[in-house]
Order: C-alpha cells, then structure tokens, then sequence
C-alpha cells in the first residue's frame, strides 16, 4: 500500500502517537506502507513541524523529515485542474493521483472536496486507514 500523509496526520501522530494519526505515522516509519511525497510536501512537513507552537525539537522535526524523505517514493507531480477549498493542499492531491496512491491520508478530509468528486485517489481519515490496515492484515 502506498500512501500521501497529510501533514496534518503528520503533526497529530507525533502529538499523540498512541491514536490513528499515531498509527498511520508508524506504518510509514516502520515501512509497512509506502510514503509518497515530492519536494513542497517535504518543505511543509519542514516548516510545520519547526513551528515553535508544537514544541518539538527542531533538530528532532528535520532529521524525522529527512527520514521520511529518505524511505519516500518521490513523485513528480504536474498541477491538476481541481479547485480545493485550501489552495495549499493541492500538492498532496497532485502528488496523490500521478504517484497512483492508494490513498490520501488526512485529518480534513473536507479540504479535499471539489466539484468534481471523481478525482481518481481515495481520502481517508487515519481511523479508516487504520482499519484498511487492519483488513490487510498489517495492523
């Protein structure tokens, strides 16, 4: 199974990694599912993760994203002609559907609703993920 992690799903499993976001994070960490990213998922995850509001460490922050930019699967993704409700989260939908993701991991999966709700990747809260998990056979 490979995946696009929000980074919302990023900052919730490392804030409490015993939940669904916690375990979605953990089976890309462990390499049980496959992450893919290109560079502006990478400099979110960067630039989120050092925000002084979260607390972490920011040495900490980048060597998790350096991590997870090493074990990713890195897509070049093209712009997609889909109007988000946040603009700014078009890069994990176009790294998404070029990469043929299995799914789109978010904690918001209503910023991913467009007109058009065909738009070829599934979204899933990390609860569903953890339970698409689970009927794999990989929780």
């Amino acid at each position: 199974m490979r995946i696009v992690l929000d980074t919302n799903v990023l900052v919730s499993g490392l804030l409490s990694p015993h939940g669904p976001p916690g375990r979605a994070l953990d089976s890309v960490v462990s390499g049980a599912v496959g992450l893919l990213v290109d560079d502006r998922i990478l400099r979110e995850y960067a630039e989120v993760l050092t925000r002084p509001r979260f607390g972490f460490d920011r040495e900490v922050a980048l060597q998790l994203v350096e991590l997870l930019a090493e074990g990713a699967d890195h897509v070049d993704a093209s712009d997609i002609a889909v109007e988000l409700p946040d603009p700014d989260d078009a890069p994990f939908l176009e790294v998404a559907i070029a990469g043929g993701a299995d799914a789109l991991v978010t904690g918001n999966a209503r910023h991913f609703k467009t007109r058009d709700r065909r738009v070829g990747v599934r979204i899933l809260e990390p609860s569903a993920f953890v339970a698409a998990l689970g009927a794999r056979g990989h929780a």
